[in-house]
């Protein structure tokens, strides 16, 4: 059981015109609900994003892209990238939030917030997917 006042919950929502909401819950006084604890509202700047997908497209194969997202990120953000596609694997093989919690060590909230993405999202995942399966 989470501590009073301890962080348990986060949401970043990000809508099509590049606005970016992030909001940090606690869990409340007497442990019964959660108290919004910090937001922040932010827009991502698309000309900078652009660039960068530009810079991604660029790349020619999976050595450029090792080199690249190695120094772009840190090694945990290229990790929970990388999670988080194995875990959009996972569940649409059927597989349980048990399986897919000990298999890739995601958190449940993790896991769910992959699930919304497949099931209520831009169909990124499903996109490709379907092309990693006609290049097999």
């Amino acid at each position: 059981m989470p501590e009073p006042n301890e962080e348990v919950e986060q949401h970043l929502t990000i809508n099509n015109e590049g606005r970016v909401w992030f909001s940090g819950y606690n869990f409340g006084c007497g442990g019964e609900r959660y108290e919004k604890a910090r937001s922040k509202n932010f827009k991502i700047d698309k000309d900078a994003t652009d660039k960068l997908f530009d810079a991604i497209l660029s790349l020619k194969d999976k050595e450029e892209c090792y080199r690249f997202f190695e120094d772009v990120c840190k090694i945990n953000e290229l990790l929970s990238l990388s999670q988080r596609f194995e875990v959009a694997k996972m569940l649409r093989e059927r597989k349980t939030y048990l399986e897919i919690a000990e298999k890739t060590g995601a958190s449940t909230a993790t896991i769910s917030r992959v699930n919304r993405s497949l099931n209520y999202g831009n169909d990124g995942y499903e996109m490709v997917f379907s092309r990693l399966k006609e290049t097999e």
